[in-house]
């Protein structure tokens, strides 16, 4: 077997890090994650609801950079007025030369070649201001309206941290409902591996009855394993979104009971969106500023006009006099070697993919309000078939429990009304956590999560 010297071995190690830091780099939902809001402690939280969004606008990484992407936008903007501002600057020099009269073209007879060493000061205060440059202006204004975008992506940054961190909350509910269900199973399966022991012992039911129930008392044991796992999980997927450390214990508030939401249209939810969707204005803004930025390209072919002065004085050690100076100037461009036009084509295919992100916004607003709709009414019903199934499931386990204990049947009814009480739990565990979200969902499709998570709970 040939073997790769150490060299090559490293550097084949080094590219596997590179390349694995970059996919995660490519990968990486900033809406997961977050900064530390406080060190872990041995006490127990209470976080609720409102605690659990609170905290996620505060230390959630997805917030965090869009206020940066934000900031590095009002920068911009203030960086393109700085330069329709006028810029003033002083001068002071002291200044020794020796100068070539040949260097002049003056030769005259008698002439010494050099003049011989003076000196003089000069001390001026400078100005210099764009009078008029179409490119400066429409840049300012397309910074302008890039940093409103901006401001607007860092609010439906919040509204999409609202919506992750209620989802992760839910299924921590969702994890313990399953949990206390799996508990609850696994004390009724302790309880017919009891009975089922004991009517073995006693002659009246076969051998295979107590294996069974064995089956089904360590297959609830099993249960109750995962469903801890599970939520334990569902708990760190929480912390890693709201700052809290990951050993942190905390406990959630019990879930509401449920109620169907009355008093809204599918309608009304589609206008209320298009009117408040930070995102739909953001793409808004950012098409204006397309637009701009094209006219400043465009601008480059006008004639730019700008003033310059300065006033101060200058002189030597016997004389000091008053000094200023005034131009004016007209810029022209005649020959750019098609630098113009380039920056006009790459203007006009930005435009063109700005103005086709506004209408996917537009689109996706629609899509977004009708999907969650359709889940919200969805979810409601199963929700309501649920709750009755599992009352049938509850009262056929126990006719069943009650046949068995009296003689009447053998266990494997009892297994078989176990699993439909199972089915019928999981299915209303997944139908409450499936219109909440989609109670979520629709508050983050109209354009307003924060206010719309106030009547949440």
């Amino acid at each position: 077997m040939t073997r790769l010297p150490a060299s090559r071995l490293a550097l084949a190690f080094g590219a596997l890090v590179v390349a694995t830091s970059t996919t995660y780099a490519q990968t990486r939902d900033p809406f997961a994650g977050s900064m530390l809001g406080a060190p872990a402690s041995q006490t127990p939280v209470a976080i609720s609801f409102g605690d659990a969004i609170e905290r996620g606008l505060r230390y959630n990484l997805g917030v965090i950079e869009s206020t940066t992407a934000s900031a590095e936008a009002r920068s911009a903007r203030l960086r393109s007025l700085a330069a329709l501002l006028p810029a003033v600057s002083a001068r002071a020099a002291e200044v020794y030369e020796n100068l070539s009269l040949r260097e002049f073209g003056l030769t005259l007879p008698g002439l010494p070649p050099v003049t011989g060493g003076f000196g003089f000061q000069d001390v001026r205060v400078g100005v210099a201001q764009s009078v008029y440059n179409g490119e400066l202006r429409n840049r300012y204004r397309s910074d302008t309206a890039a940093e409103r975008a901006s401001g607007l992506n860092a609010r439906d940054a919040r509204d999409i941290v609202v919506f992750a961190v209620g989802d992760a909350y839910l299924k921590i509910e969702a994890s313990r409902a399953r949990l206390d269900t799996a508990t609850a199973q696994l004390a009724s399966a302790q309880e017919l591996d009891r009975l089922a022991a004991d009517r073995v012992r006693a002659e009246v039911a076969p051998e295979i009855d107590s294996l069974r129930a064995q089956v089904e008392r360590q297959t609830a044991e099993q249960r109750v394993i995962d469903s801890r796992n599970d939520l334990e999980k569902a708990k760190l997927v929480l912390a890693r979104m709201i700052g809290v450390a990951v050993d942190q214990p905390f406990t959630v508030d019990p879930p509401v009971p449920f109620q169907p939401l009355a008093g809204i249209t599918e309608q009304s939810v589609r206008d209320a969106a298009f009117r408040a969707r930070a995102d739909l204005a953001s793409a808004k803004a950012s098409r204006e500023a397309a637009e701009f930025a094209l006219r400043a390209a465009r601008a480059q072919q006008h004639p730019s006009v700008g003033l310059t002065a300065d006033y101060g004085g200058g002189g030597d050690r016997t004389s000091f006099n008053q000094l200023y100076t005034v131009a004016a100037a007209v810029s022209i461009p005649l020959y750019t070697g098609g630098r113009i036009r380039a920056d006009v084509a790459q203007a006009e295919q930005e435009l063109h993919r700005r103005q086709a992100e506004y209408e996917d916004v537009q689109g996706r607003i629609a899509y977004d309000v009708r999907v969650a709709w359709l889940d919200l009414e969805a979810s409601s019903s199963s929700v309501t078939v649920a709750q009755h199934n599992q009352e049938l499931a509850s009262r056929a386990l126990a006719q069943a429990q009650d046949r068995y204990a009296s003689g009447v049947t053998n266990y494997l009814e009892v297994v078989e009304s176990q699993e439909t009480v199972t089915r019928a739990s999981e299915s209303l565990v997944a139908s409450v956590y499936a219109f909440n979200v989609a109670r979520l969902a629709l508050a983050r499709a109209s354009g307003d999560a924060e206010a719309g998570v106030k009547e949440f709970r």
